[in-house]
């Protein structure tokens, strides 16, 4: 099912999906930015060690390219747990969108996609980003392609509501704009919307878990700046975290960052 209500926006289908049946778990998965290892080692340690299965519901908040060693990598892996887990759910970030633009595949920001971290998905492919733009398309997995054209820009699961950047504060549910849900920032962050629903969102990095409830839940933790990548289990309140560079796995609760000023 899905709820209409989003104004589009260039070529854009801005609708909310709604998943009836609540998993046994959800999850929700940082921005990765190329950290291959660091999503590797959390997927790795919740499937070896919390029984992590089909019963459970992973929802990836975008921005897994750029940055990071091997965007390549993390596109790889989303694509082996799709095929594992088809019901995972990914996200489109604000870098996937630029991405898109600068092939001329939709989206926006293109113009400014090398200068935010794009030369390293380009060089984690082997492509010079520079030249002919049909040959730089060519050089990108057709697979790939279409992982990113197919990413989804929000979905609903019970009270939560999945965005990768937030939404407006001042607007409804059907007032909001695609643009808004991949690239806001400061004014949602610092608002309080009146959605009925947590927004569980990514794109803003945080030192640790963002906690302003019943509002909201910002899940980036920064890795690629050299702090953590987080995944954040929200049924029961439990998170994983791994440091950039390490293959320890943190494991920790919501319940211990109420109070620390997380908000």
């Amino acid at each position: 099912m899905k709820i209409r209500g989003f104004r589009k926006s260039d070529s854009d289908k801005p609708v909310v999906r709604l998943i009836k049946k609540r998993p046994r778990r959800l999850f929700a998965v940082g921005d990765i930015h190329g950290c291959v290892d660091e999503i590797t080692t959390l997927i790795e340690h919740l499937t070896k060690h919390k029984d992590l299965g089909p019963e459970d519901l992973l929802v990836f908040m975008g921005d897994y390219i750029d940055r990071g060693r091997s965007s390549k990598g993390v596109i790889d892996l989303c694509l082996s747990l799709k095929e594992k887990w088809p019901h995972t759910v990914f996200l489109k970030g604000n870098h996937e969108d630029m991405l898109l633009d600068f092939l001329g595949l939709g989206g926006r920001g293109g113009d400014v996609y090398l200068a935010n971290g794009g030369l390293a998905f380009f060089s984690s492919y082997g492509i010079e980003p520079f030249g002919d733009l049909s040959e730089i398309v060519q050089g990108i997995p057709r697979s790939h392609l279409e992982f990113l054209k197919n990413l989804e820009l929000a979905v609903m699961v019970s009270e939560f509501l999945f965005v990768h950047a937030g939404v407006r504060p001042d607007k409804s549910l059907e007032q909001q704009e695609t643009e808004d849900l991949l690239w806001i920032r400061e004014e949602f962050v610092q608002g309080q919307h009146q959605l009925g629903k947590t927004v569980v969102f990514g794109h803003t990095a945080f030192n640790e878990v963002f906690l302003d409830l019943p509002y909201k839940i910002g899940v980036d933790t920064g890795a690629i700046f050299g702090n953590q990548l987080s995944v954040v289990e929200l049924v029961n309140g439990d998170f994983y975290q791994v440091e950039l560079g390490e293959r320890t796995v943190k494991e920790g609760h919501l319940n211990q960052l109420l109070g620390s000023g997380s908000r």
